[in-house]
């Protein structure tokens, strides 16, 4: 077991930053760290929350092919179609105002993140968006994706803003995987699911990783470009990523833009693939979104993107544009954490955890996930 890395560090000020005073760390650099002996904190308990985070690892397999299969066998034709990677162990960040506070376990090592990919896939809609590739995100996606993917009375309401809050209740196929075998409801067989009343988009949020695929589709033909190039271009190489990092499609999953043969990159790891990353760079996209799209006083991304990001959705508070929401109304509350703090999240535990008023970014991987909620009220409970 390795042991806790921990650098009680806080920046020299008696307020919270602004995003103009962040610490942005150089390509490839340590994260630099501040004497703590001028910042006020509880130490001891912060100790106690790290120790917590490692205590509470996620207890499945370290296998994470073995982790899926057993984690989604209650879906039919369930089946591993994408590359998947054996885990580490616990590892996390914890950042005010750009410095390092603390950190544990290896957390450079890369590892599956799961839906954490989301929050990435997101991003590319809002960097179409800033820059004119769609118009509004209440746009019908079949204005702009005409290939039959969204034909017929249903497909054809759905907007970009159905997709992103996994309201769109699109129905279909893609990649051989149909919507309605994507976790399924617990009741009824299927039958029921295959031949159900589809609801209007907008309505009912369902987290469904076939939906989120036809996102991703949709944006690489929106985009003309795979999407890990534009994440790259546009994101990673800006806020001084590693080239550490990979985004994963299914095997077969090819389409052909331009004449030119481009993977079709997954919202999500449940089949294999999505983002593969270091817990490093995982907090870098965290800064990124913590200063409102601001790196080092260049804009990455609108401020009017991540509001509309974390702005809650009608059928479920908790949900925003792929971010998840601390709202106490919603049935995801967080006890004892702030309700303007939003957060990616993936199976397995892991959790870029966002705090703009607070200028704090809390990164967290295979910490069991129903642990969340009482390890960021700890870290909480010691940095006030």
């Amino acid at each position: 077991m390795k042991r806790i890395l921990i650098s009680l560090l806080f920046v020299c000020v008696g307020t919270f930053l602004t995003a103009q005073d962040s610490y942005f760390p150089e390509r490839y650099a340590e994260w630099s760290r501040v004497d703590i002996q001028k910042q006020s904190y509880n130490s001891q308990t912060l100790e106690r929350a790290i120790a917590f985070a490692k205590e509470n690892e996620y207890s499945g397999s370290k296998d994470l092919r073995q982790a899926i299969l057993k984690g989604f066998q209650r879906e039919p034709f369930h089946e591993i179609l994408g590359p998947t990677k054996k885990r580490g162990g616990p590892a996390g960040m914890i950042l005010k105002g750009g410095y390092l506070v603390a950190s544990w376990g290896d957390t450079r090592r890369v590892d599956m993140t799961f839906s954490v990919t989301k929050s990435f896939l997101s991003t590319m809609a809002g960097i179409a968006l800033d820059k004119g590739l769609i118009s509004s995100t209440d746009d019908k996606v079949g204005q702009y994706i005409w290939d039959g993917t969204f034909d017929g009375v249903h497909n054809a309401k759905i907007t970009w803003a159905h997709l992103l809050q996994q309201n769109s209740d699109w129905s279909g196929q893609l990649w051989g995987l149909k919507d309605w075998a994507d976790r399924p409801p617990r009741e009824g067989a299927l039958d029921d699911w295959k031949y159900r009343e589809l609801r209007e988009p907008g309505t009912v949020m369902e987290y469904n990783d076939v939906r989120v695929n036809v996102l991703a589709y949709s944006l690489t033909h929106l985009w003309r470009n795979p999407l890990p190039k534009v994440l790259k271009e546009h994101i990673m190489d800006a806020i001084g990523a590693s080239t550490s990092w990979r985004w994963f499609g299914y095997d077969h999953a090819w389409t052909t833009i331009d004449g030119l043969k481009m993977k079709s990159v997954t919202g999500g790891g449940h089949s294999g693939a999505g983002l593969f990353i270091s817990t490093e760079d995982m907090a870098r996209f965290g800064l990124l979104f913590q200063n409102n799209g601001v790196w080092n006083g260049k804009r990455l991304l609108s401020e009017s993107w991540i509001k509309k990001a974390t702005t809650p959705s009608v059928p479920n508070v908790n949900y925003g544009y792929m971010w998840w929401l601390n709202q106490k109304e919603g049935n995801r509350y967080w006890e004892g954490v702030p309700e303007h703090v939003f957060y990616a999240a993936g199976f397995g535990g892991n959790f870029i955890v966002v705090d703009q008023e607070k200028d704090l970014v809390i990164v967290t991987r295979w910490l069991e996930p129903n642990k969340i909620g009482e390890f960021v009220k700890q870290v909480y409970s010691a940095l006030q």
